[in-house]
C-alpha cells in the first residue's frame, strides 16, 4: 500500500529537476524489486512506470519477460499494460518474442475485449515468423461476429502481408469480402489496406475494379472517396478501358464536390491515369484546371500550394490551358512562402514557349530587383548614395535569400536556352535580358551568363552586331572592374565581352576607343583567364583598325596610330610581369610585335606629291619610291594572324566522325622503348634473323662473331658516333607474335592509369565503295539560276518590309566533318562576317610582300642539314729529335 504509483512518479520527477538523475535511479531500484513481486497488480503498474520512462530515453528492454508476464494476465487493464509495454520496447531483436505466439493465438480466440487488444498490440510487434504462425487465426477474424474486430483484423493482416508476402495470394479471397461487409467502417479499412498494397503490384488488383466502380458511384463517404480514387489512379495505366469508364463519375466528383482533398485527388488521378488525352479528355482537362485556378486566388497557402503541384502535372500536356491564368501563377512567385514560390518557378519553367516566353522572364527578372521604398531617404543616406557610385550591389532586395535568387537566375538562363533557344524569337532581346541578369542577380552565376553569351553570339550571325554594341558597354562600364572578385559580382562577363569584342571586332564602330578600356590597369584585378582575353581581344582589334587605317590611307593618320602604339606599348609593360604564365606568354608576344610596328612607324617616311614638272631623271626615281606603299607595312602585320580562318559553332559529335587518316599507325613507336625491351626482343627473334648487331666505334659495327664490317656514313646528317642501320626487313612470324605480346603486356599496365586514355569505342564501319553508288540522273532538275535563294543569307540581308521584327537564324548543329574526312578550309569567295567579323583578306596587290632572306619553307618536313667537314692538314714538328704530332679539331660549315 506503500508503494510509488505513476502519478507519484511524475510528481517526483517534477519536484526533483535539479536532481533528476539521483530520483530517476532510485525509482529504478524501487522498479526492480516490484517486478519481482508475485503480484499481478504491483507487477502491471512497475511495467507502467518502466514505459514512461522509456519514453524519455531510458532502456527498459531488461525488463522485456516481466512485459510477457504482465500481457499473459486475465485481467483486461492489466493486459492492456502488458501490450502497451510490448509496442514501446519490443522489436525484431527481443529473445522473448518467440513466447507470445501461443499467447496470441489464444488472446485471439478469447473474448471481444482481450481480441481488440491483441490484435493491436500484434500489429505493432509482428515478425516474418510471428506473421507465419498466426497467419491463418488473424484471417479468420476477417468473419468475426463484431464489425470492430473485423476492422481491427483487416488493419492487422496489412502488417501481416508486409512481412510475410507468400500470404497475400490466400487471403485476398476473405479480403474481397469485406469490400461488401455492411459496416462502412470495415470497407473503408478494407480499401485503405488495398490502396496500400497497389502501390508496389497494381496489376495483381485489376480483378477488384468492378466492386471498387460500384463503391465510387455510391458511396458518400469522403474518405473513402478519396482512397477510391487514389486506387484507381494506380490501376488505371495498367488497364486503358478503366480510363473511358471513370472519365462521366471523375467529372461529376471534380464539378460537385466541396471537398477540396477529394477534388486534388480526383485531379491527381485524372493526370497520372492518362484521363486528359481525346476529346473527352480537353473538357476534363479544362475542368481540371478552372477548379484549380481558384485555388491560387484563395487565402490559404495549403490550396495555393497543392493548386500548383496539379497544374505542374497538367501543363505539359494542355499547356495553353493553364497559360490562361499566367498572370494568377507568376503573381505566386513573389508569395512570402519559400514552397509556394519554389512551385511556380516549376510551373512557369514548363508553361514557356515562343509567345509568352518574353512576358514571363521580364516578370522573373522584376522580382530580382530591389523594390523602391516609399519613404524618402534621410540626409545621412542621400549623402552616402551621392558620394558612392551605384554598382549591382545595390539593388539587391533584402526579401530574398541568395539561395532563391540563384535559383531564380538559373531558371531565367533554363527557360531561355532549353532545346537551343528555340523559344527565343528576338535575340537581341535575349542578349539585353543577359546583361540586365548579370547586373541583378547578385548571385555566383557569372560563369552560365558567359557561355550563353559566346554561345548566343557566336550560334546567331544575325545578332553579332548588336552583341558587339553591347559588350563594348559593358567593357566601359567600371562597376564590373569595381567588384571584381566579390561573391555575387558576375565579373565573369567581362570574358566574354572581351572574347565577343575581339573576335567578331569588324563590327565595332570605333575600334581604337575601345583600346584604352581593354588594357587599363584596374584589368590586373582580374582573373588570369579574362586577363588574357583582354590581351588577345586588344591585339585583334588593332590589327583590324590599322588595316581599315591602311585602306584609306592618310598621312594625317600617322602620329594617330604613332600615339597608340606608344600607349599600347607602355600600359603592356605592365603585364609583362603578371605572375600567371599565360598572362605573361600574350603580353611577351605583344610587346614584340608592338615594338616591331614602332620601329616600322618610325621608320616610314610619307609621300610627297610634287606638282612641278621633272626630268627622266626624277621620274625613274619617282616610280621608285611609287613602288613602296604609301602607308606603313606594318599595319597590316596583326590583322592575318587571327583572320584567316572562320570561327563557327562545331556539332558535338563532329570529332568522333573524324577517321583516322589514311596512313596513319597508332601501333607505331612515337618514342622508342628501352633498349632492354629492345634487346628481349631481339633476343626470341634471333635464331632466324642471324647474329645481333652491336654497337661499337663510329664507322663500324661488330657482329657476335667478331667479324668486324665497315658501314658507310650518312652525309646528310652529322654523324654522332652512331651506327647507320640499313632498310627494315620483312617481319618474322616470331617477331609478330613478341610484339603482339609486349604490346598486350604494355596495355595491361596502362588500363587503370588515369592519365592513359584507351579508345575503348567499336570499329566504325567501312564506308562504301565510291564506285558502288548508284548513278542519279538530274536532267529534270531546274537550273542553279531558277532555284531559291538561300533563305539564311536573305534573313541576315533584306530584311522584311514594313519595319517588322528581324527574322533571326540560329545555328543549331554546328559544323561537321564533310565525308567524315578532315576536309580543309574551303576559299569563299564573298563572306559577310568571320571569326574576327572581317572578310578574308586577299593578298594585296599595291604593295609587294615582306622578303626574308634565306626564308625557309614551312610546308612539310624540312629539309635535312647538308654538313661538311674540313679538316686542316697534319704538321709534324721536330723538337730534340722527336716529331711531335698536332691535330686540327674538325670544323663544321
Amino acid at each position: 500500500m506503500w508503494e510509488r504509483t505513476l502519478q507519484d512518479l511524475i510528481r517526483g520527477l517534477r519536484a526533483n529537476k535539479q536532481d533528476e538523475a539521483k530520483f530517476i535511479a532510485q525509482a529504478l531500484d524501487e522498479i526492480r524489486n516490484e517486478v519481482r513481486s508475485k503480484d499481478m497488480e504491483l507487477k502491471a503498474a512497475a511495467v507502467l512506470k518502466l514505459t514512461y520512462l522509456d519514453m524519455l530515453g531510458y532502456d527498459m528492454s531488461w525488463a522485456s519477460f516481466n512485459v510477457v508476464e504482465v500481457m499473459s494476465s486475465s485481467k483486461s487493464h492489466l493486459k492492456s499494460v502488458g501490450y502497451l509495454a510490448a509496442t514501446q520496447s519490443f522489436n525484431e531483436d527481443t529473445d522473448v518474442l518467440m513466447l507470445t505466439t501461443n499467447l496470441l493465438k489464444k488472446d485471439f480466440t478469447s473474448k471481444p475485449d482481450d481480441v481488440a487488444v491483441s490484435l493491436n498490440g500484434f500489429s505493432h510487434i509482428v515478425t516474418p515468423d510471428l506473421a507465419r504462425d498466426l497467419a491463418p487465426d488473424v484471417i479468420k477474424l476477417l468473419s468475426h461476429s463484431r464489425p470492430q474486430i473485423r476492422k481491427r483484423a483487416v488493419a492487422a493482416l496489412y502488417k501481416v502481408f508486409t512481412k510475410y508476402p507468400e500470404v497475400i495470394g490466400h487471403a485476398m479471397g476473405r479480403v474481397r469480402e469485406r469490400l461488401e461487409d455492411p459496416d462502412p467502417g470495415v470497407v473503408a479499412t478494407t480499401i485503405n489496406v488495398l490502396c496500400e498494397l497497389a502501390r508496389h503490384n497494381a496489376h495483381d488488383y485489376l480483378p477488384l475494379a468492378p466492386q471498387l466502380f460500384h463503391l465510387l458511384t455510391t458511396s458518400s463517404n469522403n474518405w473513402m472517396l478519396i482512397k477510391i480514387v487514389k486506387l484507381f489512379g494506380y490501376l488505371t495505366p495498367n488497364e486503358p478501358r478503366l480510363v473511358k469508364k471513370l472519365q462521366p463519375p471523375i467529372t461529376e466528383l471534380i464539378s460537385t464536390t466541396p471537398a477540396i482533398s477529394l477534388l486534388y485527388e480526383c485531379v491527381r488521378t485524372c493526370i497520372i491515369g492518362g484521363m486528359l488525352q481525346g476529346l473527352a479528355g480537353n473538357s476534363l482537362a479544362r475542368t481540371c484546371v478552372t477548379k484549380l485556378a481558384t485555388f491560387l486566388e484563395d487565402e490559404d497557402q495549403n490550396l495555393k500550394y497543392i493548386a500548383l503541384m496539379a497544374m505542374v502535372r497538367i501543363v505539359p500536356s494542355h499547356p495553353h490551358l493553364v497559360a490562361e491564368y499566367q498572370d494568377m501563377i507568376l503573381a505566386s512567385v513573389d508569395d512570402q512562402d519559400i514552397s509556394i514560390r519554389m512551385r511556380a518557378l516549376d510551373l512557369v519553367t514548363t508553361m514557356a514557349n515562343s509567345h509568352n516566353l518574353q512576358p514571363i522572364v521580364q516578370q522573373l527578372l522584376s522580382h530580382l530587383v530591389k523594390n523602391e521604398s516609399s519613404t524618402l531617404p534621410s540626409a545621412v543616406q542621400s549623402l552616402a548614395q551621392h558620394g558612392t557610385q551605384i554598382t549591382s550591389k545595390s539593388i539587391v532586395s533584402p526579401s530574398q535569400s541568395p539561395a532563391y535568387r540563384l535559383t531564380l537566375s538559373q531558371r531565367i538562363l533554363s527557360l531561355c536556352s532549353q532545346n537551343t533557344y528555340e523559344n527565343v524569337v528576338d535575340f537581341e532581346w535575349y542578349l539585353s535580358v543577359l546583361v540586365d541578369l548579370a547586373y541583378v542577380a547578385s548571385v555566383d552565376i557569372g560563369a552560365q551568363i558567359r557561355d550563353q553569351l559566346v554561345d548566343v553570339t557566336a550560334r546567331v550571325r544575325g545578332a553579332r552586331r548588336f552583341a558587339v554594341s553591347l559588350m563594348v558597354k559593358l567593357l566601359c562600364d567600371d562597376s564590373f572592374l569595381n567588384n571584381a572578385g566579390e561573391p555575387g559580382s558576375c565579373s565573369e562577363v567581362l570574358w566574354a565581352a572581351a572574347w565577343i569584342c575581339g573576335e567578331y571586332c569588324g563590327e565595332l564602330v570605333e575600334p581604337h576607343k575601345l583600346l584604352t578600356y581593354l588594357l587599363q590597369s584596374r584589368v590586373l584585378n582580374l582573373d588570369p583567364e579574362t586577363i588574357a582575353v583582354y590581351l588577345q581581344a586588344a591585339l585583334k582589334i588593332f590589327g583590324v583598325w590599322t588595316a581599315e587605317l591602311a585602306d584609306r590611307w592618310d598621312n594625317d593618320d600617322l602620329p594617330k596610330v604613332r600615339q597608340m602604339v606608344d600607349t599600347i606599348i607602355d600600359r603592356i609593360s605592365d603585364f609583362v610581369s603578371n605572375q600567371d604564365i599565360e598572362v605573361q606568354e600574350r603580353a611577351a608576344n605583344m610587346l614584340q610585335l608592338f615594338t616591331f610596328v614602332r620601329a616600322d612607324l618610325t621608320a616610314f617616311r610619307p609621300h610627297v606629291n610634287s606638282s612641278y614638272p621633272f626630268d627622266d631623271v626624277a621620274a625613274d626615281s619617282f616610280q621608285d619610291v611609287i613602288s613602296e606603299p604609301r602607308f606603313p607595312k606594318s599595319l597590316y602585320l596583326i590583322r592575318p594572324l587571327s583572320s584567316t580562318y572562320e570561327l563557327n559553332t562545331v556539332a558535338t559529335n563532329a570529332q568522333a566522325l573524324v577517321p583516322v587518316p589514311e596512313g596513319l599507325d597508332l601501333d607505331a613507336w612515337i618514342v622508342p622503348p628501352p633498349r632492354d625491351e629492345l634487346g628481349a626482343l631481339n633476343a626470341e627473334g634471333g635464331d632466324e634473323k642471324g647474329p645481333t648487331v652491336k654497337k661499337v666505334k663510329k664507322g663500324k659495327r661488330k657482329e657476335t662473331g667478331g667479324a668486324k664490317v665497315k658501314t658507310k656514313k650518312r652525309r646528310d646528317y652529322p654523324s654522332s658516333g652512331d651506327i647507320v642501320q640499313s632498310a627494315p626487313e620483312a617481319e618474322t612470324e616470331e617477331e609478330r607474335v613478341a610484339r603482339e605480346r609486349l604490346k598486350a603486356e604494355r596495355m595491361e599496365r596502362l588500363k587503370d592509369d588515369p592519365f592513359y586514355l584507351v579508345d575503348d569505342r567499336p570499329p566504325r564501319a567501312i564506308p562504301p565503295d565510291v564506285d558502288s553508288i548508284p548513278i542519279v540522273r538530274l536532267d529534270d532538275l531546274p537550273p542553279l539560276s531558277q532555284a531559291a535563294p538561300d533563305s539564311r543569307l536573305l534573313s541576315l540581308k533584306n530584311p522584311s518590309p514594313g519595319g517588322s521584327r528581324q527574322t533571326f537564324v540560329i545555328d543549331k548543329v554546328g559544323e561537321m566533318p564533310e565525308g567524315a574526312t578532315p576536309s580543309p578550309p574551303i576559299a569563299r569567295e564573298s563572306s559577310p562576317s568571320f571569326g574576327n567579323g572581317v572578310a578574308t583578306s586577299t593578298p594585296l596587290s599595291s604593295f609587294p610582300p615582306y622578303e626574308v632572306e634565306d626564308e625557309i619553307s614551312r610546308t612539310g618536313t624540312p629539309p635535312p642539314i647538308k654538313v661538311t667537314r674540313a679538316k686542316k692538314k697534319t704538321k709534324a714538328v721536330s723538337s730534340g729529335g722527336k716529331k711531335k704530332r698536332t691535330v686540327t679539331s674538325d670544323i663544321a660549315t
